[in-house]
């Protein structure tokens, strides 16, 4: 579980690095194999795998941050970003030009290292590891929906009696590592008589209608702005299929 918790938080900070970095410019941030598992057989090639360029906004905001952390110290750094976006919004397209000249001949010679390093490939070593692309693509995007619905407000989902429990007691001093006190309130929680959890069942049950009452709000506001893609999928209105009456005569 410790060792789930650290990897997750890993991705974590590395999704939404670059999602800060990515403000304002219309493109995502994304390395040629982000996220992915290489196979022991051509792990010896990781190292010298290219690196996809960076995007002309994505070098000037590189360029710029140290600049503009050196100006606001006690700014933080998304608030930062946006700055730097703003800046690179007015930016005139001259300027931008020594960016996008850059970023072109960066993926002249991407394109051209990849090439290579797929010619030493095998056809089982290349499939493999487009399957594993196609996955870590679609594990991106789920954390990419998250992100989006956070910043968007969206109301955190009902907590389960254990959820609660959990959290309740985990900064007790009851064990040593993250991994040993979860384990004991596990134990904890599975001997804990029936009538001690009803507290918990309770806090439950109002937790779910704090959610009810904040969704219901927080769906009608995505409608109004325009956002109906993000409603519970059994709150979208299908449109029904349109039915021709035909009346019959029994002869």
């Amino acid at each position: 579980m410790s060792l789930f918790r650290g990897v997750w938080g890993a991705l974590r900070a590395l999704g939404r690095s670059g999602a800060e970095l990515c403000t304002g410019c219309g493109s995502r941030l994304c390395t040629p194999f982000s996220f992915v598992y290489f196979p022991r057989w051509f792990s010896s090639n990781l190292n010298s795998y290219p690196k996809k360029p960076m995007t002309s906004y994505l070098r000037f905001s590189k360029e710029q941050l140290p600049a503009f952390r050196a100006q606001n110290p006690d700014v933080k750094n998304k608030e930062l970003i946006r700055k730097i976006a703003e800046v690179w919004r007015g930016l005139p397209e001259s300027k931008k030009k020594t960016y996008k000249d850059a970023y072109k001949a960066d993926w002249k010679i991407y394109k051209e290292e990849m090439s290579r390093m797929q010619e030493q490939l095998t056809p089982t070593q290349l499939l493999s590891l487009e399957k594993e692309l196609k996955q870590r693509r679609l594990k991106r995007k789920t954390i990419m929906k998250k992100r989006e619905l956070t910043s968007l407000g969206k109301p955190k989902k009902t907590r389960s009696a254990y959820n609660i429990f959990i959290a309740e007691k985990f900064q007790e001093n009851i064990g040593g590592s993250p991994k040993e006190r979860l384990r004991i309130l596990n134990d904890m929680w599975k001997d804990m008589p029936v009538s001690q959890k009803e507290v918990y069942y309770q806090l439950s049950q109002d937790d779910k209608i704090r959610y009810e009452a904040e969704i219901k709000s927080w769906e009608e506001r995505m409608i109004q702005v325009g956002r109906s893609d993000l409603l519970r999928q059994h709150k979208k209105v299908q449109p029904k299929a349109a039915t021709e009456n035909l009346d019959f005569e029994e002869n």
